[in-house]
C-alpha cells in the first residue's frame, strides 16, 4: 500500500517523542495512526498555511492521550517544525500531554477528560448547521472512553439534531489501562449500540487505509456517522501489540531501539 512507508515513519516519530520524555501513551498512539492518516491525508479539508481557516474541517481527538500521533502528522504536514516534536510533554513546549488549541497550530479543540471530546465535536457540528457552514467534524474515540456516559449523551444529541456533518471514529483496540475492555466494563455490541442511537454505522479494519477512507467518504443523509475501526494496541511494535501494559509505560533504551528498528522500511 502506498501509505505503508508513511505509517512507519510516523510510528518512528511517535516512539522517538515518547522515549525522549519518558512518559506518555505508546499503545493507544500507535493503534490510531492509520485512522488519523486517512483523515489528514485523504479526507479532511485543511490547509497548514491557514490553520484557522473558518471553512476548514474540524478534528477533535477525544482520546487526547494519543496526541503524539496527531502531533507527528501535523508536523509532517507543515503546521510546525518537526524539530518541535522533541519537546513533547516539556513545560516550555507547545506540545503538551493532551492537545491544546491555544498552543499548537492545527489543534481545533482541547481534550483531556475522557468523553468530553464527543460532546465538543457534536457542538462544533451543531454550530456548523446553525451557521449554514459546509465544514465537517470528525472525532476519534477510545473504546475504554465509551464507558463514559458523556459519550452517549453526545450520541443521542447528534442523532436528535440530524448531524450528518459529524463522524465518530472508534479506535477499537479492545484494551484500556486496567486490562481488556470485556473484563473492566464490557461495551457489548458497539455497532448495535450506535445504530440504536441513530447513527449510520460502518465497521472496518482500522489499519487498512483504503477501507477507512471508503467509510469516511460514504454518503449519509440526516444521520451522524459511526465508524468502528478494529485496531491493535501498540500496532507495529512486536512486544507492545495487544498488551495493555503498554497503555502508558515508558520504554528503556533496549526496548526503544528494538521498537525503532521495526519501523525501518525494507
Amino acid at each position: 500500500m502506498r501509505y505503508d512507508k508513511k505509517a512507519k515513519e510516523l510510528r518512528a516519530e511517535i516512539l522517538k517523542m515518547l522515549y525522549a520524555c519518558q512518559s506518555g501513551h505508546p499503545g493507544g498512539s500507535l493503534s490510531c495512526v492509520e485512522m488519523l492518516m486517512a483523515l489528514y491525508y485523504e479526507v479532511m479539508k485543511v490547509d497548514p498555511k491557514n490553520p484557522k481557516d473558518p471553512d476548514r474541517d474540524r478534528f477533535v481527538l477525544s482520546k487526547g492521550h494519543a496526541c503524539p500521533t496527531l502531533y507527528a502528522i501535523l508536523a509532517d504536514l507543515g503546521y510546525f517544525p518537526k524539530e518541535d516534536l522533541a519537546g513533547l510533554r516539556q513545560i516550555d513546549s507547545h506540545l503538551q500531554g493532551h492537545p491544546d488549541c491555544t498552543k499548537t497550530p492545527g489543534v481545533d479543540m482541547n481534550t483531556g477528560s475522557l468523553g468530553q471530546g464527543a460532546s465538543l465535536a457534536m457542538g462544533l457540528a451543531l454550530a456548523a448547521k446553525h451557521a449554514g457552514a459546509d465544514y465537517k467534524v470528525y472525532t476519534v474515540l477510545g473504546d475504554g472512553e465509551c464507558q463514559e456516559g458523556l459519550v452517549w449523551e453526545a450520541a443521542m444529541a447528534a442523532a436528535h439534531y440530524k448531524l450528518d456533518n459529524l463522524t465518530f471514529m472508534l479506535d477499537y483496540n479492545k484494551l484500556q489501562i486496567d486490562g481488556r475492555n470485556d473484563e473492566v466494563m464490557s461495551l457489548g455490541n458497539i455497532m448495535k449500540k450506535f445504530d440504536a442511537f441513530g447513527f449510520e454505522c460502518f465497521e472496518v479494519d482500522g489499519h487498512d487505509m483504503d477501507a477507512i477512507v471508503s467509510a469516511l467518504k460514504a454518503p449519509v443523509s440526516g444521520r451522524p456517522k459511526f465508524i468502528c475501526c478494529n485496531t491493535v494496541k501498540g500496532k507495529g511494535v512486536s512486544f507492545m501489540e495487544d498488551q495493555f501494559g503498554w497503555h502508558g509505560s515508558p520504554m528503556n533504551k533496549e526496548q526503544f531501539e528494538k521498537a525503532l528498528s521495526e519501523q525501518e522500511v525494507e
